[in-house]
């Protein structure tokens, strides 16, 4: 009997708790390392579960619950975005905290992984209603945060708006003003210049490095990419500048598909006052059916698991760049790897913006900030000699990048806890 695509769907561990164990497993069992550090690091520090009243527009009072997780904090205080999402899990957030570590060690900088969100909608309130529920998150973690403990940042449904009131509440809360405790912030209030097109920068980067790799130049280059959000669009805005075609975008309604290059100035647009799918010229898709056009590069940069075992061996690129994280499962990378496509991994591909993070992180501390110019030169540096370490140690185990990643990351990682006597 054959199988269809739903069972092996359903087969596949989709868990993401469970897939960073996995990939943590793979890597350490190359690397030899001591068993002990294996076991450190597949499973977080620090935990903590919150639940915060907030009055609402109406007087009604309402309690929201959120996470705050803290992997390792072995090299430095841990780092990683706070997301606003109804679909906010306890593993989720685990798992994302656990990236964020081997995302940081990848690219050498000197944190840990973190990771928060609160079980909500922003869609469904009003100004004042998201001002009092940042607000009221950070009062409830404020204790395990600050610039040399925890440092947060955006995420999914988070704006720099909401950094700011949570930036303001911790440092009332302390009595002194503190921009360091969280990235992603206004500019006006310590942010740095670069942040927001950081993460679709340093992509752009790994991508132009796995160019030399295919011997293409830009202009004959096709694009296809899964989301439209942040780190999609700018990603496309970024690519077509350099010559590249982006002939299929998507967000979350669908997408449009043209051999021929869309206009990605005029998708921008119909994005901000309608729908991308009535753009005139292009033939309307599925994400699904995006995932598996015959492509140079695909960009997933929406969600998790789109790549899996049920459709890795209809994807036709010959590059994905995971600009979201988590975006192929274990058992679509094997799939992959098979077919000659070259992963280059969320750890890496997507590094971008927490690297930017980093450097406003330093900015604040520092009390001098860069020009725009001076952050996107070391946000090529950076992420030109991440890609070079990974590529060179994947090659010498004979592994695909994801695991020459992990692999770069745990090294650094494991040293740091052998330097202070944790193994």
């Amino acid at each position: 009997m054959q199988t269809t695509e739903r069972e092996i769907v359903g087969k596949e561990n989709l868990n993401p708790f469970e897939i960073v164990q996995k990939q943590i497993d793979a890597a350490a069992s190359l690397l030899g390392l001591p068993s002990t550090a294996v076991e450190i690091l597949k499973h977080p520090k620090r935990v903590v579960c919150v639940s915060f009243p907030v009055k609402m527009d109406d007087g009604s009072v309402r309690v929201f619950e959120g996470y705050r997780s803290q992997h390792n904090d072995a090299i430095g205080p841990t780092k990683g975005g706070i997301r606003f999402h109804p679909d906010v899990t306890l593993d989720e957030v685990k798992a994302l905290s656990m990236w964020m570590t081997f995302k940081c060690g990848v690219v050498g900088l000197p944190y840990g992984g973190g990771k928060g969100g609160v079980i909500c909608d922003p869609h469904d309130f009003s100004k004042g209603e998201l001002e009092r529920i940042s607000r009221g998150f950070m009062e409830a973690i404020a204790d395990i945060v600050g610039p040399d403990k925890d440092i947060p940042a955006p995420d999914v449904y988070t704006t720099p708006q909401i950094m700011g009131w949570m930036m303001d509440t911790f440092s009332r809360l302390k009595g002194a003003y503190s921009p360091g405790v969280i990235t992603g912030k206004p500019l006006i209030i310590g942010g740095s210049k670069g942040r927001s097109e950081a993460t679709a920068q340093g992509c752009v980067f790994t991508i132009l490095e796995a160019l030399k790799e295919l011997g293409r130049k830009p202009e004959e280059t096709t694009v296809a990419i899964q989301g439209f959000g942040n780190a999609g669009r700018i990603s496309a805005k970024l690519l077509a500048e350099l010559g590249f075609a982006i002939v299929a975008v998507s967000d979350s309604r669908g997408g449009i598909y043209d051999p021929n290059g869309l206009d990605v100035e005029k998708v921008g647009q119909l994005k901000d006052t309608g729908s991308i799918q009535d753009y005139e010229n292009g033939k309307k898709i599925s994400n699904a059916e995006l995932l598996e056009l015959d492509v140079d590069i695909l960009i997933p940069a929406a969600l998790e698991n789109v790549i899996t075992a049920a459709n890795a061996e209809r994807v036709r690129a010959k590059v994905i760049a995971e600009a979201a994280n988590g975006p192929t499962t274990p058992d679509a990378d094997v799939i992959l790897r098979k077919n000659g496509v070259l992963v280059i991994p969320d750890i890496l591909a997507n590094a971008g913006g927490v690297t930017v993070s980093y450097f406003e992180w330093v900015q604040n501390l520092m009390h001098h900030y860069w020009s725009e110019a001076e952050v996107n030169e070391k946000l090529q540096t950076a992420m030109v000699e991440a890609y070079a370490a990974v590529r060179t140690l994947a090659e010498k185990y004979g592994v695909d990048m994801r695991t020459g990643a992990y692999m770069v990351s745990l090294l650094r990682i494991t040293q740091a806890m052998e330097a202070r006597g944790w193994i």
